[in-house]
């Protein structure tokens, strides 16, 4: 007795957690869910790698048609002076007696692919049903007819989640709305980006050139996983991010490693040892300077990491580690700060195809995160220092007889120019306040409020060039293998989603 008593009481509590607007979006998608799913398989069909141009305008041409289908006004593409340049897909709603403007982003590109590391002989552009995930033991299953999606199953295809979810739930979002009977509280614009895994180097110019056309109250960012625990949450900001290429150089050939070891310097070494000395025991960078400029957190800022519940367990548990970085930092405190990242490092061969021989050069790429008070420039500057530091001669080409005859220790590095700064929106804004409410009109759980997320996104272009502010509310689940192989969507992640765009599109 005492337990269907909870079971009614819990009920009752979820009931109250969404608003009659929200009930009659969750009634709609639930009817229509064959539509919304048999849309999204098409769309996520369509190759969508950033440097694939011919494909890339299919995308955006997709994404038009399901905007006019929509009934959204003023479509078009809006592109930059470079020919090459994928089109920012357009398109705007104006509310009678509305008083803001919402614009919605996402973005349409997705990250290359390698078909051969795909799982179960899955295709990353051939979108496939599974029960459950590939390793929680899923299987493929066929999609259904009568509207009946299990909320576990799961979309396998490049893009599922990264981001053209986004764009599925945005523009089913306002489709519900429309076709519910409902209206919109603000005006709404649509902005769906085509380079964004390219590093939105085109960004700027699209937002200078159409400052008057873009210009709202806010930019809501759908990208991104939820928090890992399952719970919506909402991001204030994003984390920057540049990039260094360094190349380390030794004997002009390869040398035996027994004729010449211990007596020619081995680059691998090297380079091993001059990334060593990048980062202490317990994870802390050592660079100088390196944290110097990141702006404190604020007070409400503290207070939001302070009540958000620990992942900490549960990701080591996923990932099979048990020991971090930084010691005695947990996971959501270490992304705000700026960080040093290995992304890559080749020297010689492994495996079948090693050799013993010491070689000629090592690479390395590292990845640089920043937070609010980093300067990109600046940031890329204090590490070619300690580089220097370290007794190293930096030049930008591969190094000529003369540099190696003056030249103890060479090491060429290139800096990454498609590069961006940090951004952060105040949780304490009216508009960040009326924007949690709203998301949490769509939920029985807690809305974890994160003061900026651990990825990167370039959204101190907005507050530049349209002097706007941004709030990130992800959609997608937090496994879902974005950038990389068998990446997923969780239907239930993109059902919620569609709840949470409508409920700032119907913000009160």
């Amino acid at each position: 007795m005492k337990k269907l008593f909870f079971l009614s009481t819990l009920m009752c509590q979820f009931a109250l957690a969404q608003t009659p607007e929200i009930l009659v979006i969750r009634k709609f998608r639930e009817a229509n869910a064959n539509d919304i799913v048999g849309e999204f398989v098409k769309l996520l069909s369509i190759p969508n790698v950033a440097k694939d141009s011919q494909n890339i305008k299919k995308n955006a041409l997709f994404v038009m048609d399901m905007m006019n289908k929509r009934g959204i006004q003023n479509l078009q593409l809006l592109t930059g002076p470079a020919a090459e340049m994928p089109p920012v897909v357009y398109g705007e709603v104006k509310v009678p007696g509305a008083k803001q403007t919402f614009t919605f982003y996402a973005h349409y590109d997705g990250q290359p692919v390698n078909p051969a590391q795909w799982a179960n002989d899955l295709a990353p552009f051939n979108p496939k049903l599974f029960s459950a995930a590939i390793d929680q033991s899923g299987v493929n299953i066929p999609y259904p007819s009568d509207d009946k999606y299990n909320p576990d199953w799961r979309i396998y295809a490049r893009g599922a989640s990264d981001d053209k979810a986004g764009i599925d739930a945005i523009l089913n979002a306002y489709g519900a709305i429309i076709k519910s009977g409902l209206q919109p509280s603000v005006n709404l614009k649509f902005f769906f980006e085509g380079e964004e895994e390219a590093g939105s180097s085109h960004l700027n110019e699209i937002l200078d050139k159409y400052a008057p056309l873009l210009r709202s109250d806010l930019w809501i960012i759908c990208d991104g996983p939820v928090y890992q625990n399952g719970q919506k949450q909402i991001v204030f900001g994003a984390r920057g991010d540049t990039h260094l290429d360094l190349t380390i150089y030794a004997s002009k050939r390869p040398l035996h490693s027994g004729h010449y070891g211990n007596w020619a310097p081995n680059p691998a070494m090297m380079l091993a040892k001059l990334l060593a000395s990048m980062k202490d025991e317990n994870g802390r960078i050592t660079v100088k300077g390196f944290y110097d400029d990141a702006t404190p957190l604020s007070e409400s800022e503290k207070r939001a990491l302070r009540e958000i519940p620990s992942v900490d367990d549960q990701m080591k548990n996923e990932l099979g580690i048990i020991s971090t970085d930084m010691k005695g930092v947990s996971l959501n405190e270490s992304i705000m700060l700026p960080s040093l990242n290995i992304n890559g490092m080749q020297s010689g061969n492994v495996g079948k195809m090693a050799s013993n021989q010491i070689p000629t050069f090592a690479t390395a790429v590292i990845d640089l995160r920043l937070v609010p008070g980093n300067d990109w420039k600046r940031q890329q500057q204090k590490v070619i220092d300690h580089i220097k530091a370290q007794g190293y001669s930096v030049i930008d080409h591969e190094p000529t007889d003369g540099e190696r005859k003056k030249y103890e220790k060479i090491i060429k590095i290139a800096t990454e120019k498609d590069s961006y700064n940090a951004q952060r929106t105040s949780l304490s804004l009216p508009i960040a306040r009326k924007v949690i409410e709203a998301v949490k009109t769509t939920t029985s759980d807690p809305v974890v409020l994160l003061p900026t997320m651990g990825g990167s996104l370039p959204l101190f272009l907005f507050e530049k060039y349209l002097n706007t502010k941004t709030i990130t509310v992800p959609i997608t689940n937090h496994d879902n293998n974005q950038h990389a192989e068998n990446e997923n969507i969780r239907l239930q992640n993109l059902f919620d989603g569609i709840e949470s765009m409508a409920a700032l599109m119907m913000i009160k």
